[in-house]
This record gives C-alpha cells, sequence and structure tokens, in this order.
C-alpha cells in the first residue's frame, strides 16, 4: 500500500451507523499518514431525494465528531455532493472507497476519468457490515426501525 493516498468517498451518512464508521476507518487506513482524506457528503436536496430530513450541517458535525473520535491527523475535506460523481471524476485523487452499493458508481467514475485521459481511481472495496441478522446495516432500515445504528435487531413491540 502507498503511505501516502489523496483518497476520497462520498455518501449521506444520515444516521452514521457501524457500516459508515467502517468505510470512513478504512479511507484513513488507506490514506496513510502522510496522505489526505475527502469526503463527499450529499448536498440537502440530493439527501432529501434518499428521504433524509438531517441538514448538511448537522451530517457533517457528526462526522467531524466521529473522526476526532478515532483520534487522525490526517487532513480531511468534507464537502458538498451535488451530484452521485462530486470531484471525483476530474479531481486529484489516488483512490475511492466504497461499499458494495457504490462499486458501480465508483467504475462510472473511472471510465469517466478514462475518457479524460485521467488515471483511474484505485477503487478499495469495502463488504456491507451486517446486523446481527446477518443482512446488512443500512440507513433504510435503522429508519424503518429494523434495527440500529450499531445493528442490533429491535424488538418489535
Amino acid at each position: 500500500m502507498i503511505a501516502c493516498m489523496k483518497v476520497c468517498l462520498g455518501g449521506t451518512f444520515d444516521p452514521l451507523h457501524k457500516g459508515h464508521k467502517t468505510l470512513l476507518r478504512k479511507a484513513f487506513e488507506v490514506a496513510g499518514s502522510d496522505g489526505s482524506v475527502f469526503i463527499g457528503l450529499t448536498s440537502d436536496i440530493l439527501a432529501k431525494h434518499k428521504g433524509t430530513h438531517t441538514s448538511f450541517d448537522q451530517r457533517k458535525k457528526t462526522i467531524e465528531y466521529f473522526i476526532k473520535e478515532i483520534n487522525t491527523e490526517i487532513p480531511v475535506t468534507i464537502q458538498p455532493l451535488y451530484d452521485i460523481y462530486g470531484p471525483a471524476i476530474d479531481g486529484d485523487f489516488d483512490a475511492i472507497v466504497v461499499s458494495p452499493e457504490t462499486q458501480q458508481t465508483a467504475e462510472e467514475i473511472n471510465q469517466k476519468r478514462t475518457n479524460l485521459e485521467k488515471k483511474p481511481l484505485q477503487i478499495i472495496l469495502i463488504p456491507f457490515v451486517l446486523a446481527d441478522d446477518k443482512k446488512p446495516i443500512s440507513s433504510t432500515r435503522i429508519r424503518n426501525r429494523e434495527i440500529d445504528e450499531c445493528g442490533m435487531v429491535r424488538v418489535k413491540e
């Protein structure tokens, strides 16, 4: 692994759950001590299409708090995404960290980068983090009150 990588990833991160935290940790791990991480956070407009009502600023603060919690000194930039690609198409990045849910988008980004004669990004695929019921943890499942942010199955009332 290269010691100094410019890594990007993106998402809505609402609520910030165990799967998101795994994705973020991996981005910082891949970046290495001299690298950097760019987090594209869906804008309020895009987030509403995903059923999210938490504001960009609130979601950004939650991510910043988590980054402080993992105690990393790696430079991080969090900026809004206004489309699914953000700056990954023409930005100066070495790698993109994705889940199986977003792998296809990363492949589309690489195709667009190739068309622009830019080097493709290394795609770092993180497997789904599973809940207690062995199904993937997802924000939709959390919003539907099937599981909590840690993947614990909620007891039906």
